[in-house]
């Protein structure tokens, strides 16, 4: 693999995750205060409300001491780098594993960026049917979905073509 060139060129798709996470959250932090209040977007669908999350998904560990943030911090750093090596040690033409994980380490480190700077992240896509409300997220999250749900799904349904090549 040293001759061959690695995936590290797809970090372009990280920088492009985090400038848009990080432009929508300045967006988000200026146009829809207070937070909670809901913006409709398309009714019975979709709405902007400003939120603020201490923990991780689906806020978990957010009633916590405080210790949770630095405890989300260090496990970022230390994904993202998991996947960094694997992004260098995958060929540049491998996009099945480079596009998904370039989407979760953009999502990881845009949220990362949040804890650091205010200790909380900013989250304000709300998408609901009826009564039914999932929980309010951002642009950083949908690259962790989309690149995790993306990886799974190549890692499943690309099968191995004749030699043992994808």
């Amino acid at each position: 693999m040293s001759n061959q060139r690695n995936a590290l060129s797809w970090l372009w798709l990280s920088a492009l995750v985090i400038a848009l996470d990080q432009a929508s959250k300045w967006w988000a932090l200026s146009a829809l205060q207070p937070a909670g209040v809901q913006h409709v977007i398309i009714p019975g669908f979709l709405n902007w409300t400003l939120a603020f999350n201490t923990g991780a998904a689906f806020s978990f560990l957010a009633d916590s001491a405080g210790w949770q943030r630095w405890f989300f911090v260090g496990l970022a750093v230390l994904i993202s780098g998991a996947l960094l090596v694997w992004l260098k040690r995958t060929s540049r033409d491998d996009w099945r594993t480079a596009l998904p994980l370039g989407l979760i380490i953009g999502g990881a480190l845009g949220n990362l960026i949040d804890r650091l700077h205010a200790a909380q992240v900013t989250d304000f896509i709300q998408v609901h049917y009826q009564d039914w409300y999932y929980p309010v997220f951002n642009i950083a999250d949908c690259g962790i979905t989309v690149g995790a749900v993306l990886l799974i799904a190549f890692g499943l349904f690309t099968g191995k073509q004749a030699g043992g090549v994808r």
